[in-house]
């Protein structure tokens, strides 16, 4: 063995530094997600802080999807069911939560408690949906093309049912125990009342990056190849060795974790989930934002989304010729640009030397 001493001499500078830099990508979405938080406040008002707020969780809904319908090149429709999963579990830990350990909900007083109860609610819806996707994920993906999306439309259509079915009502204190909490008191058809709004701008885009970077992370990975192997050539994919229903299922309880989590923030942004966010609309919503910015596209997803949460507010002041306008653009966009905004390519592609393309879809627009 060699002396310690040379055996520190011998670490380059690169390898010594490879602990910081590890560290590096995970302190850059703090420091945007504290820079959106410092400076939405000054350059806009409390309706379009919102309208960000919004647009960040649509961010983690559409990169998450994008996981499924653009690196592994499925169809599924049911993603908003995770979503609602995510919602009704997130806000359902913080409700209760606050009740039990406090007595009441949304006392300013309880605030830090209240977001730690938030973030759990997060972690938990994320892992409730995983395991929804799971479930759902293992059969259905052994179907492809438009099975496929029926039998994940169809998975959201019963999510939508199920929550009309809980218990019509949200119990107060009193009520409040353990074993009451398996009759699923979540209001039935109305809706989740009263969760607190503790997802400020900070945290809901600490997510948003976070999931970027993960699903970067995924894109360059083994199994992000594998992902896009089945997306251009299922039968080269099978050929080569890649399990086709393993992979299947990884990207869809991956994509589904991140649904859940974005439907945790959107219950925690002072609205009230209802069992129509697990319907086909909310769905196509996400869908629309996916193949807009480009199927295998993260930075496609994110202008996406940025792009049609923002473009009805621009568009108010046309009142009832706004929707016309909004659908015209989209229809333009699309003759324009059929492979979505960017493809499967990352807008940082656009500045190298040469752009040569990475798909067949791109090979022939």
């Amino acid at each position: 063995m060699k002396p310690l001493a040379e055996h520190i001499r011998a670490i380059t500078p690169r390898e010594a530094f490879r602990p910081v830099v590890m560290f590096v990508p995970w302190i850059v979405c703090v420091l945007v997600a504290l820079g959106m938080h410092t400076l939405a406040p000054l350059v806009v008002d409390d309706y379009w802080v919102n309208v960000l707020r919004r647009i960040g969780v649509f961010i983690v809904a559409a990169v998450s999807l994008n996981i499924v319908n653009g690196f592994t090149g499925q169809f599924s429709m049911g993603h908003a069911g995770f979503m609602a999963i995510g919602a009704y579990i997130g806000g359902g830990v913080t409700y209760y939560g606050s009740l039990m350990l406090h007595g009441s909900v949304g006392d300013p007083s309880f605030q830090t408690h209240g977001v730690l109860l938030m973030l759990g609610g997060v972690a938990a819806a994320g892992c409730v949906a995983a395991g929804a996707g799971y479930v759902v994920g293992l059969p259905s993906l052994r179907l492809r093309g438009d099975y496929l999306a029926i039998v994940t439309l169809g998975f959201g259509e019963i999510i939508r049912v199920l929550l009309e079915l809980t218990t019509k009502q949200l119990y107060t204190r009193e009520e409040v125990t353990l074993g009451a909490l398996f009759k699923l008191p979540l209001n039935g058809p109305t809706g989740f009342e009263r969760i607190p709004g503790y997802a400020s701008v900070f945290w809901i885009f600490l997510f948003a990056s976070i999931t970027c970077l993960i699903a970067y992370r995924v894109k360059q990975s083994s199994s992000g190849r594998a992902f896009l192997s089945i997306r251009e050539d299922e039968i080269a994919a099978r050929a080569m060795g890649v399990n086709l229903t393993k992979y299947k299922v990884r990207a869809f309880v991956l994509a589904a974790f991140f649904g859940g989590v974005a439907g945790a923030l959107y219950a925690h942004t002072g609205v009230n989930p209802s069992p129509t966010d697990a319907g086909f609309q909310r769905s196509f919503d996400i869908i629309i934002m996916v193949v807009l910015g480009g199927l295998g596209s993260i930075s496609g997803s994110v202008l996406a989304a940025i792009i049609l949460i923002a473009l009805p507010e621009l568009l108010r002041d046309l009142q009832q010729y706004r929707l016309i306008v909004y659908a015209l653009l989209l229809i333009i966009m699309m003759l324009v640009r059929p492979q979505g905004l960017f493809g499967v390519r990352e807008i940082w592609d656009f500045f190298g030397k040469k752009n040569r393309p990475t798909s067949k879809e791109e090979s022939n627009p």
